[in-house]
């Protein structure tokens, strides 16, 4: 066995090897390409995730504390109609089925999150320990290893005890590095012996920037220009010290990865000949991923953000800028801790250059200089943020293989959501967007990214932070009026499978084939919902302000019901 310090001594050599490798990225080189027939190397791994406060349901059960996401939600006004998460899929009675279904598709891993707040409800290891959260969390991981199925844990999917945001002020104060590294470490020893896969942070883009810039998300605060980048900045630090943590305590006995999931859109440039459109989408670029994934591969902030943050700051008259600073030691301490790199990526903007006076106030958006565009052509099913622009993805992954190196990376979450709140399961918006994404995916991988995993995002139906539940990303419908949550599998569930058994697209016929055996299965699964009492789809129905052709028809086959019902009697 090698001693720790010569073992930390090759993960830097090596690491220096994949930096020295960094080549330019070509941004006016975009070749979009036909649709490539070819299948995924041997061993990649498919599976589908989601998250505790998503998923979970049992908000104060079995001892539970209270998480900023149940404060936030329970505020009037916070959330689309007023959800909260307190029940949603109710996954936390749910496993048995849930690994089930998880199984009849063949997946060959499983993304979840650990409830900060459900093992420790005061956020602090040494004042309670909730031995019942952490068996529920150990009866998950074991039904998942009986089945044959991987766990990959989030060790923070936003749930952020609330008691800890009351004390601390949450990411703002530095007390959260080691209160977070407290609870990392106690997963390591409860849960390590059987997991493989950690990963820190789930996009802490949103948490830093909706969470402490626009105030969208727990715990809802707007400290524009200031609060966004101070919350990284603790983020970053606890994710090394995490990383660190586990690379001297559990590595040598546990043989894990430690990664982070970072999520990143693409920006394309407007004008690819133009190259104030080419530095404008960089900087979009290294203001969204750049931000966290630079200082894990290379110990500092990207040029770009210090500069342009810090000169606004001096404009603005401040005596330093608004960005933090890494020390030497801690550009050292964080350099090199990222085992793999967890991507989540949903779509594309285009983007130009756009001048923000320094005069118009501190704010994260107006440091970059840019403006976001979509083509209107681009497909937009369900959120208004999710266009269907499949060629970006393929972009993205070459963009991180340039430019830390081609660091092993698992796709952690991608997918699209419906806005319809109807029962039509046949979504071919869907099957044709895990085609489409899943495809670019395949030719990165010929372009010699080195890509081990795909996570379709999500398994389930769940709650959409702000949007409640009006958003459905779901492979499986989850019917939220019944107090029972029944799942219901929608044609995108046959679709994924197929492609799951034939680890990518072998030929033309067997994807045609593959729609057919889809549209089967969600007519099967429309069958079953019609059986469900019909109030409760009228009720579905009337929150719907305008009625779709779906919404419709549901109302024409209730109103032919009554009819033929009123003619028996």
């Amino acid at each position: 066995m090698l001693p720790q310090s010569m073992l930390r001594t090759c993960h830097l050599l090596v690491l220096m090897l994949c930096v020295s490798a960094i080549e330019d990225f070509d941004w006016t080189k975009n070749d979009h390409g036909s649709f490539y027939y070819g299948v995924f190397p041997t061993g990649f791994s498919w599976g589908a995730g989601g998250s505790a406060y998503q998923t979970e349901g049992a908000w104060n059960v079995d001892g539970k504390g209270m998480s900023i996401w149940d404060a936030f939600a329970h505020k009037k006004g916070k959330i689309f109609l007023n959800d909260t998460g307190d029940f949603s899929c109710e996954g936390y009675h749910k496993v048995k089925d849930d690994i089930s279904l998880m199984k009849d598709m063949n997946l060959k891993h499983y993304r979840f999150s650990i409830s900060w707040p459900r093992i420790l409800p005061t956020g602090i290891k040494n004042e309670n320990i909730n031995e019942k959260g952490i068996r529920y969390y150990d009866d998950l991981i074991n039904k998942l290893l009986e089945n044959k199925i991987t766990p990959i844990v989030t060790l923070y999917h936003w749930d952020l005890p609330q008691i800890l945001e009351e004390k601390y002020r949450g990411w703002q104060n530095a007390s959260m590095v080691n209160l977070f590294n407290d609870f990392a470490n106690l997963c390591f020893e409860r849960f390590g012996n059987r997991v493989r896969h950690w990963i820190t942070f789930n996009n802490p883009w949103s948490i830093a920037v909706e969470g402490y810039e626009t105030g969208e998300h727990a715990p809802g605060l707007k400290l524009r220009g200031v609060g966004a980048y101070k919350a990284a900045h603790h983020i970053i630090k606890a994710h090394a010290k995490v990383w660190h943590t586990y690379d001297t305590q559990w590595r040598n006995k546990q043989k894990g990865l430690v990664g982070i999931s970072l999520s990143g859109d693409w920006g394309e440039p407007v004008d690819i000949s133009n190259q104030r459109d080419i530095e404008a989408a960089e900087r979009y670029v290294q203001f969204y991923m750049g931000w966290f994934a630079t200082p894990l591969f290379n110990g500092d902030y990207p040029q770009v953000m210090k500069d342009y943050i810090g000169r606004k700051s001096a404009q603005q008259g401040l005596g330093a800028s608004r960005l933090p600073v890494f020390t030497a030691q801690e550009k050292s301490y964080i350099r090199g801790t990222c085992d793999f790199l967890g991507i989540g990526h949903f779509t594309t903007r285009y983007i130009t250059q756009k001048n923000y006076p320094s005069g118009r106030g501190n704010s994260y958006f107006t440091d970059r200089d840019l403006a976001e565009l979509v083509d209107p052509r681009w497909p937009d099913p369900g959120s208004e943020w999710l266009y269907s622009v499949p060629w970006g993805f393929r972009r993205l992954l070459n963009f991180v293989k340039k430019q830390y190196g081609n660091p092993m990376i698992y796709v952690t979450e991608n997918g699209v959501s419906e806005k319809m709140m109807c029962t039509d399961l046949c979504d071919d918006w869907r099957m044709q967007y895990f085609k489409d994404y899943i495809n670019e995916m395949l030719k990165a991988i010929k372009d010699g990214v080195n890509i081990k995993a795909y996570t379709a995002w999500s398994l389930l139906d769940k709650f959409e932070w702000d949007e409640g539940y009006s958003e459905r990303f779901g492979l499986y419908y989850v019917d939220f009026r019944d107090k029972n949550k029944p799942r219901y599998p929608k044609a995108s569930v046959q679709y994924y499978k197929s492609i799951i058994s034939s680890n990518g697209f072998p030929n033309q016929r067997e994807l045609e084939s593959w729609k057919g055996k889809a549209i089967e299965t969600c007519s099967s699964s429309n069958q079953l919902l019609a059986a469900d009492p019909l109030i409760s789809h009228m009720g579905m129905v009337t929150e719907i302000v305008v009625p779709t052709m779906c919404t419709l028809s549901i109302l024409l086959s209730a109103v032919f019901l009554m009819f033929l019902l009123r003619r028996r009697l």
